[in-house]
């Protein structure tokens, strides 16, 4: 089938509801729920972009199955050309949601599409598990469908000697049995962000390897329907607060939910194992496969985006409040500007440099995709401390849209104007700045880049590690052996 609209994805959560619990009780129906609804409106308005005459061209190539248009993150890139075609229609897609929804569809369709390309790798043992991999890529593709996904084991004990596995009462998701019909898990995993989705993946992070000498039981990737019987999804409080667009202009709108995944004796058909039992292959799957070379792709355009969002948010702060010209305005402008300049460049440099894989696909670079990422561990935060210095109490004197229509509306639009706004729009640009950096919405915004792109310092110890340094120490060492 073609791509989907944004009804036909409200329409199947309707008629294939995800298992998802929240606030002390079962969600009979996603679409309708208080909490989810927003964002689950604002997936379709994702999906209607494919069908969107000025964009559509844009966000969609012909099937090399069926011939009908299918999503353009699902493209499997050859060429540069391929790479920048992709990177435009995930930038079109991130603008919509303004960067703050950070697992929509086409993180997890670019990474589903290498590991399909890299069919053999999963066939080395099981040579049914290639053909498993590439069907279930080829049908997310023609039903255009929304994956979540789910990777780490809940530890009971973060100390530096223990590991997720180290558990008495068998918290980690495991094998426990083999039939005919697939492999039966149990067990939990976090965290499964955009639980308003058709189907979870359940794959190893490269982050978190598994030790040496774990059971074969502990080690797989699989997908299965997120109404499966026996999978359960526990949400998180709801930052989407009930309220208007004007209260709460992105909460309102971009809550995307994170949720513990528990597995209750769950039945995974052998036709949707990709890996299991080698506990190599499942440490070096996306490494070998270059799956988070393609999810660091989308991720640092989703980031460009997000730095541009915040650098136009604080020039409208500065112009509204008249405080453009003031020296430490312009250094903490200016500090903006590096971010988003620096992300930029970084994302340029890995389609520049490009390659092809032993698969046969287009790679940007992992190094410039790896600094991009680390870099925005310390960048988001900063620019939220950024808005909370531009904005000072202008953040707090913030009426809600009903205090305009109140008893006192007469008082805030004669006190809150300034010399270059309305009293409405100045509160309504600062309402967006505090959901933007101070409300619930806004910190776990900040939580979110903190530790999304893994821990830093585990991830700085693969950046040493896997640098060549070798020819600047021999760079170094000509010079020191010259004459």
């Amino acid at each position: 089938m073609p791509v989907r609209t944004g009804k036909q994805y409200i329409d199947g959560l309707s008629e294939r509801p995800p298992n998802l619990y929240m606030s002390g009780k079962k969600v009979k129906d996603a679409t309708k729920e208080p909490g989810l609804m927003g964002g689950i409106k604002t997936l379709a308005r994702l999906y209607d972009l494919q069908h969107d005459p000025k964009t559509g061209k844009d966000m969609t190539y012909k099937s090399p199955t069926t011939g009908d248009q299918v999503g353009l993150s699902f493209l499997t890139p050859k060429t540069h050309e391929d790479l920048d075609r992709r990177r435009e229609m995930m930038r079109n897609w991130a603008k919509i949601t303004c960067g703050m929804m950070g697992r929509t569809p086409d993180f997890l369709n670019v990474s589903l599409m290498s590991m399909a390309a890299a069919g053999k790798y999963f066939g080395q043992n099981r040579p049914e598990f290639e053909k498993n991999i590439q069907d279930y890529y080829e049908m997310v593709r023609e039903e255009d469908l929304v994956l979540t996904h789910t990777l780490v084991n809940i530890q009971r004990n973060r100390s530096g000697a223990a590991t997720a596995l180290d558990d008495s009462v068998e918290l980690a998701l495991s094998v426990v049995k083999e039939t005919d019909e697939g492999i039966i898990v149990h067990g939990a995993r976090v965290l499964a962000t955009l639980p308003i989705a058709d189907e979870i993946a359940v794959y190893p992070a490269r982050s978190h390897r598994l030790p040496t000498g774990a059971p074969g039981r502990t080690s797989f990737a699989f997908a299965i329907p997120c109404d499966t019987p026996g999978l359960k999804f526990q949400c998180r409080e709801p930052f989407d607060l009930e309220r208007s667009n004007f209260d709460h202009p992105l909460g309102s709108r971009f809550e995307e939910m994170d949720a513990l995944a528990f597995f209750d004796n769950v039945l995974v058909p052998w036709e949707r194992v990709f890996l299991y039992g080698d506990v190599d292959m499942c440490n070096n799957m996306s490494l070998r496969t270059h799956q988070y070379l393609h999810s660091g792709h989308q991720v640092v355009t989703k980031n460009v985006v997000k730095c541009e969002f915040i650098l136009g948010l604080a020039n409208l702060m500065v112009n509204t409040l008249g405080s453009q010209e003031m020296p430490q305005v312009h250094g903490m402008m200016a500090e903006i500007i590096e971010n988003l300049e620096i992300t930029k460049a970084l994302l340029r440099a890995a389609e520049v440099d490009a390659e092809l894989d032993e698969w046969g696909v287009m790679c940007p670079v992992d190094i410039s995709l790896m600094v991009a990422r680390q870099q925005f561990i310390n960048m988001y935060p900063r620019m939220g401390e950024i808005l909370h210095l531009l904005g000072s109490s202008s953040l707090m004197a913030v009426p809600t849209e009903a205090d305009f229509r109140g008893p006192l509306a007469e008082d805030i639009n004669k006190y809150l104007e300034t010399d270059f706004s309305s009293a409405k729009d100045r509160v309504r640009l600062f309402r967006l700045a505090w959901d933007t950096c101070c409300s619930a919405f806004g910190s776990r915004q900040i939580l979110y880049e903190r530790f999304f792109q893994g821990d830093r310092n585990r991830n700085v110890v693969i950046m040493n590690t896997r640098y060549d340094k070798e020819p600047m120490s021999q760079f170094v060492l000509d010079f020191l052996n010259q004459e």
